[in-house]
C-alpha cells in the first residue's frame, strides 16, 4: 500500500519511510498562500519556502538580500495554505553562519512564528555547530550541499560543483557528517549524477536532488518549472508549463475588453 496515500500529514519520519521503501519524494518551492494551497491539493510531499523568494518574488540577483523577517512572512503565508505537505523553510544568509546562538534563535523564530515543520541550512563542516544547536532544541534540520547559492560570492559562478576529486571528497564527508549530526535529509544541488547517487546509497537519510541526477527525490523552483520565469534555463530544469505566455495573453485580452467597452457586459453588472 502506498505510504503517499495512507498518510494525512507528511513528516520527516514519513520521508524516511519513503526512502526506505524506495518511493520517490516530490518537492517544490512556494512563497504565498494561493500557490501553496494549489500545491498541497496535488499531493506534493514537501513544500520548500526557499530563499529563492529573493529572486522570483523580489527580483534580486542572488538569494543573499532576503531577510529573516521576509522569510517568515512568506512561510506564514504558505503554512496557512497547507494541511498535508511538510513545509520546510530556508534559513537566509546571515542568520546562522558562524554564530550558533544566532542560528538557534533564527530557527526558533521560524518554527514559533510560522508553524512550519523544519528548517534548511546550507553547508557542512563549517556550520556543524549551528546545526547541532538547532537540533538540540528539537527542530528538524535539512542540509544543503553542492552548489550553495548563499556562497555565490565565494564560488564566483553557478557552474557544476564537486567535479574535482578534492571537492567531491569533502562533499561526501559533509553528507555523512550531516547524517551523523541528525539532519533528516540533504538537498544536493548541481553536482555530477554519479556522485549524488553514491551519496544517496551511502547515507540512510533521504537525498533530494536539484541538478544532481536521479536520487531519492527532486526539488525545483515553482516559478521556473511553471514557466513564469524564463531567464533561468539550466540543463536540469524541465518546464511543465508556459504560464508567462498564458498570463500575458489573458492580461492583453482583459486590456482589450476594457478599452473596447466589452468588459463589463450587462451580465457582469449590478
Amino acid at each position: 500500500m502506498s505510504i503517499h496515500k495512507e498518510v494525512k500529514k507528511i513528516t520527516t519520519n514519513v520521508l524516511q519511510e519513503m526512502k526506505d521503501s524506495g518511493k520517490k519524494i516530490s518537492m517544490l518551492t512556494a512563497y504565498d498562500y494561493s500557490m501553496a494551497k494549489i500545491l498541497d491539493s496535488t499531493g506534493i510531499d514537501v513544500i520548500l519556502v526557499g530563499d529563492s523568494a529573493a529572486n522570483v518574488m523580489a527580483g534580486y540577483d542572488s538569494t543573499l538580500p532576503i531577510t529573516l523577517n521576509e522569510m517568515i512572512y512568506h512561510a506564514v503565508s504558505v503554512v496557512r495554505g497547507v494541511s498535508r505537505a511538510l513545509v520546510i523553510v530556508d534559513l537566509p544568509f546571515g542568520t546562522y553562519q558562524g554564530n550558533s546562538k544566532l542560528a538557534l534563535s533564527s530557527a526558533i523564530r521560524i518554527m514559533k512564528e510560522t508553524g512550519a515543520g523544519a528548517v534548511k541550512i546550507e553547508g557542512g563542516e563549517e556550520v556543524k555547530d549551528s546545526i547541532k544547536r538547532i537540533l538540540s532544541a528539537g527542530i528538524p534540520v535539512m542540509g544543503h550541499l553542492g552548489l550553495m547559492p548563499q556562497s555565490i560570492h565565494k564560488f564566483g559562478t553557478y557552474v557544476v560543483r564537486a567535479k574535482e576529486e578534492e571537492e567531491a571528497s569533502k562533499l561526501i564527508s559533509d553528507a555523512h557528517l550531516l547524517e551523523d549530526l541528525g539532519c533528516f535529509g540533504v538537498v544536493l544541488e548541481k553536482i555530477p549524477a554519479a556522485l549524488a547517487k553514491q551519496i544517496a546509497s551511502e547515507v540512510k537519510i533521504p537525498i533530494i536532488g536539484i541538478g544532481a541526477g536521479n536520487v531519492d527525490g527532486q526539488v525545483l523552483v515553482l516559478h521556473d518549472m511553471l514557466g513564469i520565469t524564463q531567464e533561468f534555463s539550466p540543463r536540469f530544469l524541465r518546464r511543465y508549463a508556459t504560464l508567462d505566455k498564458i498570463i500575458g495573453d489573458a492580461v492583453v485580452n482583459y486590456i482589450n475588453d476594457v478599452k473596447s467597452g466589452d468588459f463589463p457586459n450587462k451580465n457582469e453588472q449590478y
